[in-house]
């Protein structure tokens, strides 16, 4: 017999599983708001504490037992687990409670779907799906698998297996082409960044912490901000503009999650390559969450996954309007900003984060008054160019006095193009004994 898996279930009967290994273990309540952002219905919640899982049916035949009895109750045509189940284990629970039966990896494919809006958001997503039902094809055709010999019991199941996969790997071969156009795109794009020396930043952190409203505050995006997670999946880039460093390009990414299935992070490779190449990460971090910490983990764990760890971290500390805590800013023993306090929703300490990503990304910023002669027009052509200027004025020889503000990198380098020596107009206090 066979039972005709119908093609979508609202109503769940959700498992979860305590195991006694630290690292196996999932958040129950994490799980509750996947579910409903998927858009299912909870029914009720089977919990279970085990050793180990049960290589067959992952949770045992009590539990099975039980599983059927609350499906009963609740018409439920649909079980998700908060745990990866292998092949073998969906055909079988499927097979024994005859509705169908979802894992965690497949609720997360779920939810990246219907988030996805851009071309390469899709392709992405489609590809991590393709990739996870490949092993999983043979559950679909369970009545149309080869029956041992004899005539008239050979079906034509194997035949349609090997179809479905053929079709799955030109599939899969042709998204993969599509993407590596998208990514020699973006690849080109970040060269061209870095030979215009345009700072990158990227906000990362765990879903839900509130980065794309922090985006939002930041740049006056619209990009969709809501209360679940994974509210927005593909990247946005917007200009904004930083004192003292001029045009930086802010990117925001995909939210990170405990347990990312793998294949996702190998999907959004070139997405989350903006982070990896980026001058600077923003992390920030839902300071109301009990787990915060456990959460600040897995996002330095995908981050080395992804190649990112090396880059220089700003972190913040979001939603304080939670906690009635004040904004500030924390700095290390040389007085360089680490954290940064704030509630981007009620758009408390932002000005914190400016002056913050200011110290971080311009280095050494040097002010002074600067006096230039006519024939000195190309010097204060380069100062004004470089948007270094704050204030100008003549005095009575006619000579321009200006009021100057700059990474002294920048005015090294306007130094170095004009063949002048940087030490000749800096007063005696930023003058240093190493410039050439």
């Amino acid at each position: 017999m066979f039972f005709e898996r119908p093609d979508a279930g609202e109503t769940a009967v959700l498992v979860h599983v305590d195991f006694h290994d630290e690292q196996a273990r999932e958040d129950p309540g994490e799980f509750l708001e996947l579910v409903r952002s998927a858009g299912a219905e909870p029914a009720t919640l089977l919990t279970a504490s085990r050793q180990r899982p049960d290589s067959r049916t992952f949770v045992g035949s009590g539990k099975l037992e039980e599983l059927r009895a609350m499906l009963a109750a609740h018409q439920a045509e649909l079980v998700i687990f908060n745990h990866s189940l292998s092949p073998s284990q969906q055909r079988n629970l499927e097979k024994e409670l005859k509705c169908r039966v979802l894992d965690r990896t497949g609720l997360i494919l779920d939810i990246f779907a219907q988030r996805a809006r851009t071309h390469e958001g899709k392709l992405q997503v489609e590809l991590a799906q393709l990739e996870y039902m490949s092993t999983r094809l043979v559950r679909g055709w369970t009545h149309l698998e080869r029956q041992k010999g004899g005539i008239g019991l050979r079906g034509p199941g194997e035949t349609q297996l090997e179809t479905d996969r053929r079709l799955l790997r030109a599939r899969i071969k042709s998204i993969n082409k599509r993407l590596d156009k998208v990514r020699s795109q973006r690849e080109q794009n970040r060269r061209a960044r870095a030979r215009a020396e345009i700072h990158s930043v990227s906000l990362v952190g765990y879903t839900n912490a509130g980065k794309s409203t922090l985006f939002n505050a930041l740049t006056n995006a619209e990009v969709y901000a809501a209360d679940q997670l994974f509210a927005t999946l593909d990247p946005t880039l917007r200009r904004l503009e930083i004192e003292d460093v001029g045009p930086v390009v802010m990117a925001d990414t995909v939210g990170f999650i405990r347990h990312l299935p793998h294949k996702l992070v190998e999907a959004f490779q070139a997405t989350l390559q903006e982070a990896a190449e980026a001058t600077l990460l923003v992390h920030v971090i839902d300071a109301a969450d009990p787990d915060r910490e456990l959460n600040v983990d897995q996002v330095e764990y995908v981050l080395k996954e992804i190649g990112a760890d090396s880059v220089p971290v700003l972190k913040v500390m979001n939603k304080i309007d939670k906690l009635d805590s004040a904004p500030r800013i924390e700095r290390d023993s040389h007085g360089v900003p680490e954290v940064v306090w704030l509630s981007a929703q009620q758009g408390q300490g932002l000005d914190l984060l400016h002056e913050a990503l200011t110290e971080r990304l311009a280095g050494d910023v040097i002010g002074f008054s600067l006096t230039l002669t006519p024939e000195q027009g190309k010097l204060r052509a380069g100062l004004h160019a470089l948007n270094a200027v704050r204030e100008e004025a003549f005095d009575e020889h006619g000579h321009s006095v200006l009021d100057v503000r700059l990474p002294r990198r920048d005015f090294n380098q306007l130094m170095a193009q004009l063949g002048e020596r940087a030490n000749t107009y800096l007063p005696a206090a930023l003058r240093e004994a190493d410039e050439w």
